[in-house]
């Protein structure tokens, strides 16, 4: 082989090599424009937006910190911001629905979230373990609903005083995120935040102030998520 083939076939290696660099870097190039992930949120929700097998789409989940998983909504676009745009119809349209489809209670004059609505709500507020545990005793008591006393005795409150403050508290939070009316009667309590939850019983005697009942859509969220 003579000095001049081999430097032909050298410079050919290194032509080929040098091809496939740029090819390489126009293939980093590419991906380096691509637009990046977005994060954001809407009402109760975390969105997620981004380019996905070259189409935008927008992405609706729990806000963390939570214990719920999975998609809630999903919307696309032409650009990102058409897939967001779209995707807030769509969570929109979806709390439309669920507030027309709430009943009106008639102990209460309350609107009754759904077994759905309850689910996410406690897969998502912060309660405390002694809150969990009194809406977990009370949702085992079906119908007949608790006492003052036994639900502060079951969940390991001191007083019905404490308990009737922390099941209010329990029940603000969960109005909070369902965005509902924790007043029924146009009246301001310290304990209206129990009008989203349940209501008091008929009282066994005069003083008695009745059990503490659940709704039967809370009683079934709370057995299948605590």
């Amino acid at each position: 082989m003579t000095r001049s083939s081999a430097q032909g076939r050298t410079d050919a290696g290194h032509d080929l090599f040098k091809g496939m660099t740029k090819k390489k870097k126009a293939k980093d190039s590419k991906k380096d424009t691509q637009p990046p992930i977005q994060v954001g949120e809407h009402g109760r929700y975390q969105i997620k937006s981004g380019l996905l097998a070259g189409k935008f789409v927008a992405r609706a989940f729990s806000k963390p910190p939570t214990k719920a998983r999975g998609m809630i909504a999903e919307a696309s676009g032409a650009t990102q911001e058409a897939a967001i745009t779209a995707l807030h119809d769509v969570i929109d349209a979806r709390e439309s629905k669920m507030t027309e489809n709430r009943r009106t209670d008639p102990h209460t004059g309350a609107s009754v979230p759904s077994i759905e609505e309850y689910t996410e709500a406690l897969g998502q507020v912060a309660l405390t373990r002694p809150q969990r545990a009194l809406l977990a005793a009370l949702s085992l008591a079906d119908e007949d609903g608790l006492t003052e006393v036994r639900v502060a005795n079951g969940a390991g409150y001191k007083s019905h005083a404490s308990a009737n403050r922390s099941l209010a508290s329990a029940g603000r939070l969960i109005a909070t995120f369902l965005s509902s009316e924790t007043v029924s009667n146009g009246s301001s309590t310290n304990l209206d935040g129990t009008a989203v939850l349940g209501f008091r019983g008929e009282p066994e005697h005069d003083g008695d102030p009745g059990n503490w009942i659940l709704y039967p859509e809370l009683r079934d969220a709370i057995r299948a998520a605590l």
